[in-house]
């Protein structure tokens, strides 16, 4: 059933209804946010066996802090607090400045880290993966920060520019339960496609609403989706190129 058919009582309930999806969807992030790093971060972090660098340490704040943040403005517009909702837009548009910064330091790290060991080229193929996935939030965010008065197009789009965030929790798990007990070093990129994916059905859930309660998926879906699916499926053959690892030394390169 969609909005139009509902009258204006019944339109207003929907619309509520659809508020609060999204307050549910940012659950499910935080969920999945905090739960994937808990065998490789948190109890490793409980139990002072976490020998990684400090910048992962802020890295993981930052990240951690967004999740929140997304669920918190969610719950926000949820409950009618549009104002407060944008006062504190400001807020985030710093922190995800701070995020994408720290996306480059920790990849950075993660080089440096796998020259010591021998396996600089595989961590720079790897670096792809972090990397065209900071493009593409910073990409959604800032077109969802331009299109804010446009709810519809905005709400969707910071819900897509969660999706990459979510690739690196998922593959925690998956690298728990799959990876050889003597795996070191970066792991191939193609180990990053099938965590990817599932994360992808975030995505559909929110298509699936859409025709529940629209009759149809909005464009920002099918067009974001899209691009995150290439993305995803393509990242294997991209990061072995020539141009890619060009980039990934220049990157590299700028800790001296």
């Amino acid at each position: 059933m969609t909005t139009t058919t509902l009258g204006v009582g019944g339109t207003v309930a929907a619309r509520s209804d659809t508020r609060w999806f999204y307050v549910w969807m940012a659950s499910a992030c935080v969920l999945i946010a905090f739960g994937g790093f808990v065998p490789t971060y948190w109890s490793r972090l409980a139990t002072g066996s976490f020998g990684g660098a400090p910048i992962l340490h802020i890295h993981g704040a930052l990240f951690f802090t967004w999740t929140l943040f997304f669920l918190a403005q969610t719950t926000l517009v949820a409950l009618g607090r549009t104002a407060d909702h944008r006062a504190w837009g400001l807020a985030g548009i710093s922190l995800a400045t701070a995020m994408a910064c720290s996306v480059v330091l920790a990849a950075i790290n993660s080089m440096r880290v796998a020259e010591t060991i021998g396996m600089v080229e595989q961590a720079r193929r790897f670096s792809y993966v972090s990397l065209s996935g900071a493009v593409l939030f910073a990409g959604l965010l800032t077109v969802a920060i331009v299109q804010v008065r446009r709810s519809e197009i905005h709400k969707r789009l910071i819900l897509l520019a969660m999706i990459p965030l979510m690739h690196a929790a998922t593959a925690r798990v998956f690298m728990t339960l799959f990876a050889p007990p003597d795996a070191k070093g970066p792991p191939p990129v193609f180990v990053s496609v099938p965590p990817g994916l599932l994360v992808d059905l975030l995505i559909v859930a929110g298509i699936v609403y859409d025709w529940r309660t629209r009759g149809r998926p909005h464009p920002a879906y099918l067009i974001g989706g899209a691009l995150l699916l290439a993305n995803q499926l393509l990242a294997v053959p991209l990061s072995a190129t020539p141009t890619w690892m060009s980039i990934a030394r220049a990157v590299q390169s700028l800790a001296g």
